[in-house]
């Protein structure tokens, strides 16, 4: 995928993302951690450019763990609660504010890569899938460990027709996570 037009999906599909997020919705695994886990992977096949450039390859590096520490604290302010028995999510104006520092920080570092070294700027640029994939990939991960706490159902996905499914093995998890904190009081 091209720079501009990937780009411009990425925004898309985070505007959709928000939306959905800032109106409440179900916890579901499949979104929390496969999705962003899959951006990652596509964004680590566009690393090989980044190789060739110490430069690019340090701020590669610097940016990835600043946006996954940014991500770690966006799924810290995320809201959870109960309805129907079921762990929904909801976006706070402080995990807004987070995506918004996150996006920027990576912009950022383009400007100040291309200040540095203007030829690096396009390398560095085709990483943002990793970058974001990372950021929502550590998000998730903490979200999901406060929902598996709440004690409440969490899904895997919900299907268009409103159906849902939910993982055996994250309720298994849920259940070994509950039967330890149970023993140790």
């Amino acid at each position: 995928m091209s720079g501009p037009l990937e780009a411009v999906v990425i925004v898309a599909a985070i505007g959709y993302l928000l939306l959905r997020r800032l109106a409440g919705q179900p916890a579901q695994v499949k979104q929390m951690l496969v999705l962003p886990g899959v951006l990652t992977l596509i964004g680590l096949s566009d690393v090989k450019n980044v190789l060739h450039s110490p430069v690019a390859l340090g701020f590669l590096v610097v940016t990835a763990l600043l946006s996954a520490g940014i991500g770690a604290l966006r799924g810290a302010t995320i809201r959870l609660f109960d309805r129907d028995g079921v762990v929904y999510m909801r976006y706070t104006a402080l995990t807004v504010v987070l995506l918004v520092v996150n996006v920027a920080v990576k912009f950022g570092a383009n400007l100040l890569l291309g200040a540095i070294d203007p030829g690096q700027v396009a390398v560095l640029g085709n990483t943002l899938m990793l970058t974001l994939g990372l950021s929502m990939l550590l998000e998730g991960a903490v979200t999901m460990a406060k929902a598996l706490r709440s004690g409440h159902r969490i899904l895997w996905d919900k299907n268009r027709d409103g159906t849902t499914r939910t993982a055996p093995w994250v309720d298994d998890l849920q259940r070994r996570m509950a039967t330890t904190r149970n023993h140790r009081r």
